[in-house]
Formats: C-alpha cells, sequence, structure tokens
C-alpha cells in the first residue's frame, strides 16, 4: 500500500489522495480490490470482497439507520431511484438476520 495523505496537483489547486501507490499515484480499481481481498483474508472472511459489496453495505445500513430512499439515491449515484430501492430488499433480509440482531448487543 501507499503513501497516506498524498497531494496532487490537479492544475487548479492541491487536492489530497488518502490512497495512494508506492509511485505517488491515485488507486485504481484493481489496488483497491486487491487492498480488500487482503483484509478479508487477514479478518477469516472466505466471502470474495468487492467495492460493491462496500457499496451495498453502505446502502443498506444507510436505510436501516432512516436514510430517506431519494437521499441515499445520490450517494451510489444512482440516476434511476428503483436501482436503489434494491438495497431497501436487501435492508429486510438483514433485519431478519441472527449475525445482525447479535451484534445490537454491542451498540
Amino acid at each position: 500500500m501507499g503513501i497516506l495523505g498524498t497531494e496532487l496537483a490537479t492544475g487548479r489547486e492541491l487536492d489530497w489522495l488518502i490512497f495512494t501507490t508506492r509511485t505517488g499515484k491515485p488507486w485504481a480499481r484493481t489496488n483497491v480490490h486487491t487492498a480488500l481481498t487482503r483484509l478479508a483474508t487477514t479478518a477469516g472472511i472466505s466471502k470474495p470482497m468487492s467495492s460493491h459489496v462496500l457499496r451495498h453495505t453502505h446502502a443498506t445500513l444507510a436505510l436501516e439507520l432512516g436514510v430517506p430512499l431519494h437521499h441515499l439515491q445520490d450517494s451510489p449515484g444512482h440516476a434511476d431511484p428503483r436501482t436503489t430501492r434494491r438495497y431497501d430488499h436487501s435492508r429486510r433480509r438483514l433485519a431478519n438476520s441472527s449475525a445482525h440482531t447479535v451484534g445490537q448487543l454491542f451498540d
């Protein structure tokens, strides 16, 4: 993994990159996938991990916390609200999950 907090000159101003490669370049999709896979393996998670899984988790938990669907739609960049509405079905499955119920003990 690369340097944390590297400045990137964009022509307008300096932007801060949170994740960079060892050469200081912004992470590409493959860098994200590699990091997530390594983290999942280290954590003992055997299911495939991807950035989409994180987006899905964010949307599901946001709905669980009461974020209105039309507000959530902007976060993942969905043009069609029907795409975002799919996460609402996942939320119902989450609510019925024994792991989710047990996890609430630690809130």
